[in-house]
């Protein structure tokens, strides 16, 4: 009777239990699958927050895109998201495995190798779950790709997104400089070169890192973080008036400070041309005074726009009040003198070079003078002093004119010299302006057979040039080089209190345009 109950019936009832289990397995694996797919989410997930948003050592695989060497933090969309991707697909294949792995281990444990329960109920059991764990495992894998694609659509898509705003922001900018007048960039006063986009430092004071191309791309659209954190616009249209940087020039042989207005507005070069002793310093720091006065009656506003050309006006302007006279430019190559004029919208920044007149006799050092190529109106500062025919109809029994005060080189040398290097640098002058600015009218009151007759309309300084003073090669070479010449007879000098001789706001109206 027990043999019967031992190998006949227990097995019978061990089988139809098997039967009736065979029909809720399913189940079981179902459920033991969507367990481990609910996992392998869970945990996909917390390496998304790992990788994305904790970046700590051990969720990183692949080392950062800021080399020492880089100045700034790398925009996110400029490799960052594509590392972060890479670093999921690499860390999530790894925990796929890991978890999947370690999920049949249990199994294999808690079923198989020491099971708490007798193994004719553990082996069923344990076999479900194996079937659960591979179902689970084949779902995951899709799901995951998905998840996985997602976001790398994503990221493609908010790369390309990211690339195409630089380049709108770029070419805004760069439509916003040609509407400016400066299609090849901002002049350098110091090497008289363009540029197409200066350097910048640091805001910082205690940084000062120098970033040669802040624009919007790799390192930042609207912003790039330097490397210690300062956060700097990358466009010359984000910077507020009040937040404006200091630019510095790109080119190796220079790298000097450039003006804070540079780039924010329209730029006027206005060279002077004219020999040693001709008055061309003088006559600047007249201009600017000129300018100065007309500010403080309503006139548009004016200010100087950096500290040398701050310092200098100084100077200049104490020369004028005493009615001195400037000390010889040196010889070295001038900084421009520059000067924000206007307000809002009308703002122009003007560049006035005033080189020593030694550089307009010498063909070799007249070639530096770059700065050529980019003007548009020229000022050539002629003293009648210097020619021999003033000093002919000099009326002896008038005031006395001091001859140390005349310039010792020949007007039509230097203005040959001048055209000459001018032409050379490929400057288009038919269409350019020529300011013929007599000087030192002031010295000349006293002696009117010496004036023109009427001093303050260009075709009688013409005029007298010509017949007069016998520069009508001069003249005629004027008019043919230049589309449009203007003649001026100019005082550079100011009143006890401080107001420049009218002559001179005449004369810098017409430079400026107006």
């Amino acid at each position: 009777m027990e043999d019967i109950l031992f190998f006949v019936l227990l097995p019978a009832a061990y089988l139809a239990l098997l039967l009736i289990y065979l029909l809720v397995a399913p189940v079981i694996a179902a459920l033991r699958g969507a367990a481990l797919v609910s996992e392998l989410l869970w945990r996909y997930c917390q390496l998304l927050n790992g990788v994305l948003r904790l970046r700590t050592p051990e969720f990183v695989t692949v080392p950062p895109y800021r080399p020492a060497e880089e100045l700034a933090h790398r925009n996110y969309f400029f490799g960052p998201a594509s590392r972060d991707l890479r670093q999921l697909i690499t860390q999530g294949r790894r925990l796929y495995v890991r978890t999947v792995t370690d999920a049949y281990r249990r199994v294999t444990a808690r079923q198989f190798t020491a099971p708490s329960r007798h193994r004719a109920v553990s082996v069923p059991y344990g076999l479900t779950l194996y079937l659960g764990l591979g179902a689970g495992a084949g779902v995951a894998i899709p799901v995951l790709g998905i998840l996985l694609g997602a976001q790398a659509l994503g990221v493609a898509l908010l790369a390309a997104g990211a690339r195409l705003t630089a380049l709108t922001l770029r070419a805004t900018d760069r439509s916003m400089m040609i509407l400016r007048g400066l299609p090849r960039g901002m002049l350098c006063p110091s090497c008289f070169e363009r540029v197409p986009y200066p350097a910048y430092d640091c805001p910082r004071a205690t940084c000062r890192r120098r970033h040669a191309d802040i624009r919007p791309g790799t390192f930042g659209l609207f912003r790039r973080r330097c490397a210690c954190g300062e956060r700097v616009p990358t466009l010359l249209m984000l910077m507020s008036r009040d937040a404006r940087l200091s630019g510095h020039c790109v080119h190796e042989h220079c790298g000097k400070p450039m003006n804070r207005d540079a780039g924010h507005m329209p730029e006027l070069i206005l060279p002077l041309i004219g020999g040693r002793a001709a008055g061309k310093t003088q006559l600047m720091a007249a201009m600017v005074k000129s300018l100065e006065n007309a500010a403080e009656n309503g006139g548009p506003a004016i200010r100087l726009a950096d500290p040398e050309s701050s310092a200098t006006q100084r100077v200049l302007n104490e020369v004028l009040e005493i009615q001195g006279h400037t000390r010889p430019t040196q010889k070295t190559l001038p900084r421009a003198h520059s000067f924000v004029r206007g307000s809002g919208r009308a703002e122009q920044l003007v560049h006035v070079f005033d080189t020593a007149g030694e550089r307009f006799v010498n063909r070799e050092e007249t070639d530096a003078l770059r700065y050529v190529r980019a003007a548009r109106t020229f000022v050539f500062v002629l003293d009648p002093m210097a020619l021999d025919a003033f000093w002919s109809r000099l009326d002896p029994a008038g005031p006395k004119v001091d001859r140390t005060l005349a310039s010792t080189v020949d007007p039509e040398d230097v203005f040959s010299r001048s055209l000459q290097t001018v032409r050379t640098m490929g400057t288009s002058l038919d269409k350019a302006r020529l300011a013929v600015a007599v000087s030192k009218r002031d010295l000349l009151t006293g002696q009117p057979a010496l004036l023109p007759d009427r001093p303050d309309d260009s075709d009688a300084i013409r005029k007298w040039l010509c017949e007069r003073l016998g520069l009508r090669n001069l003249v005629s070479t004027m008019d043919l080089e230049f589309g449009e010449v203007r003649f001026f007879c100019t005082a550079a000098v100011a009143d006890e209190e401080g107001q420049v001789d009218p002559s001179v706001a005449v004369f810098v109206a017409w430079c400026l345009g107006e």
